[in-house]
């Protein structure tokens, strides 16, 4: 008798230690989804961002562009480049800004040109889908 309650010890502990490695593969299962989770949201924000990133340089190459086919510098001004309302460029809104201001270089006188473009996502900030790029330039006229 005593062999047999000995044996019904055994198997007791055996089914301890079963329900126990079973919690721990369901911990390490859940962990390895959350982790795949995380990195598959990180990756799309990357390329959110690299979206984001190249519709705001096509903002900056629209507004080179605007303010290079102005025939005379001397007609240039903040509102021949800046945006309203926003454009919208593979599914952002980017909007332009211009700054002008000019100086004298001896008897010349000269346009320097400072465009800004913003592009952002759909959503509000701080939400996980949103995303905000910007991007400077410089000309001289």
């Amino acid at each position: 008798m005593t062999q047999g309650s000995h044996t019904a010890g055994q198997q007791g502990f055996a089914a301890i230690a079963a329900i126990f490695l079973v919690v721990i593969l369901a911990a390490l299962g859940a962990f390895m989804v959350t982790f795949s989770n995380t990195q598959q949201l990180t990756s799309a924000q990357d390329v959110l961002g690299t979206r984001a990133y190249w519709a705001a340089r096509a903002g900056v190459e629209w507004a080179v562009g605007a303010v290079s086919a102005v025939a005379s510098p001397a007609s240039l001004s903040a509102s021949t480049c800046s945006t309203t309302p926003p454009l919208s460029i593979a599914g952002f809104t980017v909007a332009v800004t211009c700054s002008v201001a000019n100086y004298s270089e001896g008897a010349d006188s000269r346009y320097m040109v400072q465009m800004r473009a913003v592009a952002s996502s759909q959503g509000a900030v701080g939400s996980v889908g949103y995303v905000e790029r910007s991007v400077s330039a410089s000309m001289e006229r």
